[in-house]
């Protein structure tokens, strides 16, 4: 292996280092991607998450343990592309979003197995989630084995709208940016070098297609599994992921909708009863929330809800710009669309993921091809919303992040 050289260009910036030593010691010498050092760091951290007792009160530490041990990372590997030579771009920024605490951890993995030294900056929150990968991390990094991971590695912290963002951006080859439309803008904004390049993950809106027949038609523990898995997309992170839903499609006919509603959402109801207690405020919210939405928001059929657990509006038809009448702690709009005609109308580039259970999902992604629509990234069972990968948003992260060295 070539001796490591060290990052000079980073300065000894005023920021809060959470993993790693300070930022003019970094290493800027790219990997190629999916290298064995990669490999062997993210799955020895996988190993020493599973080991943390911690984990069972977070599953989406869990998750992201699972998706980083070494048998899945060395899959993904396999599927990469082999048919080029690549290698890391060199440095990459990444800005972690703050309504989702893991998303740093995956980020972070990314440019890890592309090949690329990191720079994450963590939102100022203090997820419990963060500060247990992060110890890992750093336990990991006083292993001799991981020293060349390490040189390459710093998670750090500094205050939102800080010109420390602007002096990074300035440095890096490459940017992973993840925020709301508005700081996605800011960011964007900011002079980078002119090769740099920018991988952003706005805000975005996410739905559920569930077919009645098959509801109606389900055994007990399938419906169990559903709405385990319903439960997983939506109230993990309490409706704040961009891949939970928000809006319900129903298929089947108007009898069949009428009693696969009245089953699935009875369920739902005695699954988070068993979860928790929802706050107080969050019932205030929801039904002012419902007040504004069938003040303004047309086609509104019925109102109902499953105590303080979960409100749903029930629409006609599908109006135009329904993904900013939003819900969270369980607020949901619900339609019939059995062609996905409705949805093909209504679909432009802030939708990402669409859930289903009793349809199938490459029926949905033909329909949203031949319509030639804007948006619609990913199309994944019901449970599997916040599942995510090395594709993303419709980016090969890997592939993105890497960069090809030809022959001709």
């Amino acid at each position: 292996m070539a001796a490591a050289i060290p990052m000079k260009r980073v300065p000894d910036l005023s920021v809060e280092v959470i993993v790693g030593s300070q930022l003019p010691e970094m290493v800027s010498q790219p990997l190629t991607p999916y290298s064995s050092e990669a490999i062997s760091f993210l799955g020895a951290l996988s190993i020493r998450l599973f080991a943390n007792p911690s984990i069972r009160l977070y599953p989406d530490v869990a998750a992201f343990a699972y998706w980083c041990r070494r048998s899945n990372l060395t899959r993904l590997s396999r599927s990469f592309d082999t048919q080029t030579r690549r290698i890391g771009r060199g440095l990459v920024l990444h800005i972690a979003p703050a309504n989702v605490p893991v998303n740093f951890a995956f980020s972070l993995a990314f440019g890890i197995l592309a090949g690329n030294a990191n720079i994450v900056r963590i939102s100022e929150s203090n997820h419990p989630q963060a500060t247990i990968i992060c110890g890992e991390i750093s336990d990991l990094f006083r292993d001799p084995k991981h020293t060349r991971i390490a040189a390459m590695t710093r998670v750090i912290k500094y205050p939102r709208e800080h010109e420390i963002t602007a002096e990074l951006s300035r440095l890096c080859h490459a940017r992973v940016l993840w925020g709301g439309d508005v700081t996605i803008n800011h960011l964007r904004s900011m002079i980078t070098s002119p090769r740099c390049i920018d991988i952003c993950f706005p805000d975005r809106y996410s739905l559920c297609i569930l077919g009645a027949e098959a509801i109606n038609a389900a055994d007990e523990q399938a419906i169990d599994n559903l709405v385990s898995g319903f439960y997983n997309d939506v109230f993990l992170l309490d409706q704040n992921a961009c891949s939970s839903p928000h809006l319900v499609i129903w298929q089947g006919s108007r009898e069949d909708v009428d009693n696969a509603m009245s089953r699935f959402w009875p369920a739902m109801e005695h699954l988070l009863s068993t979860k928790f207690v929802p706050p107080a405020i969050h019932a205030v919210d929801k039904y002012s929330h419902l007040c504004s939405v069938a003040i303004r928001l047309k086609g509104c059929t019925s109102i109902s809800r499953q105590q303080n657990y979960i409100y749903r509006v029930r629409l006609e038809s599908l109006p135009e710009k329904i993904e900013n009448y939003r819900g969270q702690h369980g607020f949901f709009f619900e339609a019939i669309d059995n062609d996905l005609e409705g949805l093909k109308s209504i679909v432009d580039d802030r939708f990402q993921t669409v859930t289903c259970f009793g349809v199938s999902p490459q029926s949905i992604i033909d329909s949203i091809i031949e319509a030639g629509v804007n948006g619609v990234d990913r199309v994944v069972p019901v449970g599997k919303a916040l599942d995510i990968g090395v594709i993303w948003d419709g980016y090969d992260i890997i592939g993105t992040l890497s960069r090809i060295i030809s022959e001709q």
